[in-house]
């Protein structure tokens, strides 16, 4: 081979990595969404609308010490994102008519643009919560001092309480708890491996697992006590 030859070769074989290299990766997929135990049941066995319990979403607090404090803005975004979850997975279940209070000017504004009257429907019982647990943290460890790998593991917490009040009486008829924990952990050998970044996902993973657990708790509840009668 020439010397010309090889020069071409050299360059074209450089100009191929180039291109690989300048070439940009995009890549999708479809998460599923966990649902609750009560949720697949009823995609199994429906039940009638008519036999829904009509229950109206109240305060859902964060009570523990996460994310309060001094440094605090006052915005409750742990018990807002409890209580969005909380509004989801009890409407999934298929057995309570959920009422949308959060929303009054927005929906007396479309009845107005329809040209109908807004006509509420009252509830039967009001579903209110609290965080009463919530934290994470991170545990890692070395061997040999680190040379022969290291380790980091992140790990959230979360307690929820879940209340239902008789509207007409006052009193607590049913109430249920959920807790969960969600843990991110990466290993390091000999240089080799993956290391964790901070998940800052993890918060809302282990408050929808809570919320999960506390929401089938209520329907196992509802099922044998009957409290909705």
């Amino acid at each position: 081979m020439t010397v010309g030859a090889r020069i071409a070769l050299a360059l074209g074989v450089g100009a191929g990595a180039l291109g690989l290299a300048g070439c940009a990766t995009e890549t999708n997929r479809v998460v599923a969404a966990t649902q609750t135990q009560a949720a697949m049941s009823q995609a199994v066995n429906p039940v009638p609308a008519q036999q829904r319990v009509p229950v109206s979403i109240g305060k859902f607090e964060n009570q523990s010490a996460f994310m309060r404090g001094a440094f605090s803005d006052g915005v409750d975004r742990v018990g807002n994102q409890a209580k969005t979850a909380l509004i989801a997975h009890l409407t999934q279940t298929g057995r309570f008519t959920v009422m949308d209070r959060e929303n009054m000017s927005e929906i007396r504004q479309e009845a107005s643009i329809a040209g109908g009257q807004l006509n509420l429907k009252g509830a039967r019982f009001v579903v209110s919560g609290h965080i009463t647990e919530m934290g994470r943290k991170e545990v890692g460890d070395k061997q040999l001092f680190g040379i022969l790998g290291r380790g980091k593991e992140q790990v959230a917490y979360a307690k929820v309480m879940i209340n239902v009040t008789d509207v007409q009486s006052g009193a607590v008829v049913a109430s249920a708890q959920g807790a969960g924990e969600y843990a991110l952990a990466a290993r390091e050998v000999l240089g080799f491996g993956g290391t964790a970044g901070y998940d800052s996902t993890l918060v809302g993973k282990v408050i929808d697992l809570a919320i999960r657990q506390a929401v089938d708790d209520l329907v196992k509840g509802l099922d044998v006590r009957r409290w909705a009668n």
